[in-house]
């Protein structure tokens, strides 16, 4: 069994899907602290540093259990970074923003031991956001508000959400929230899952 350092409903469906036996626990890592510290790093440091907070975090009082830490950050083609949304108008402004335009998702996996990071992945993700009138982004809404809140980017790509691409480029997984396949390949080479 393994530790994931999150609440994230996606990444929980990934690993019960995978049949992966863990716990959940939060991580509770102050994220805005952490970009604010690291303004001006790129979007995959950044993706990977946060992932790797939440894994020795909660590995710190796990004893040899491995913890898994995982978090994505969205990059606009302008190089701004997207927050979830902390309201429906914030998240009717970066729909606006990303209609008819791209953007990258990287995606970092860590896990831990003792508190200490024992291996990593980061994946990159390309999603083309088709064009969105306002009219669109106003339904979208009342259909995927509040429970887009917790969503960076504001789409669940399971749902609803990928009404808004024309194309995608990168694993499923990895725009789900967490580089999967790789994680799946570590926890095999460690004997946490048959091989």
């Amino acid at each position: 069994m393994i530790i994931l350092a999150s609440q994230s409903a996606s990444r929980r469906a990934m690993l019960d899907a995978a049949g992966v036996a863990y716990e959940a626990l939060p991580a509770r890592v102050d994220e805005a602290g952490v970009k604010a510290a690291m303004a001006g790093a790129s979007p995959r440091d950044l993706s990977d540093a946060l992932a790797e907070m939440k894994a020795v975090k909660v590995s710190a009082n796990a004893g040899p259990v491995p913890v898994l830490g995982s978090d994505s950050i969205v990059a606009l083609s302008d190089g701004t970074l997207l927050d979830k949304p902390e309201s429906r108008e914030e998240a009717a402004e970066h729909l606006a923003r990303m209609s008819g335009g791209s953007h990258e998702l990287w995606s970092a996996a860590v896990i831990a031991e003792h508190g200490r990071p024992v291996w990593r992945h980061v994946e990159r993700a390309k999603l083309h956001v088709r064009p969105l009138s306002g009219a669109f982004i106003d339904r979208y809404l009342d259909q995927e508000w509040p429970e887009i809140a917790g969503c960076v980017g504001c789409f669940r790509i399971e749902g609803p959400g990928v009404q808004l691409f024309s194309r995608i480029e990168g694993s499923h997984f990895t725009i789900l929230g967490m580089p999967l396949l790789p994680v799946l390949g570590y926890l095999r080479e460690r004997g946490w899952m048959a091989a």
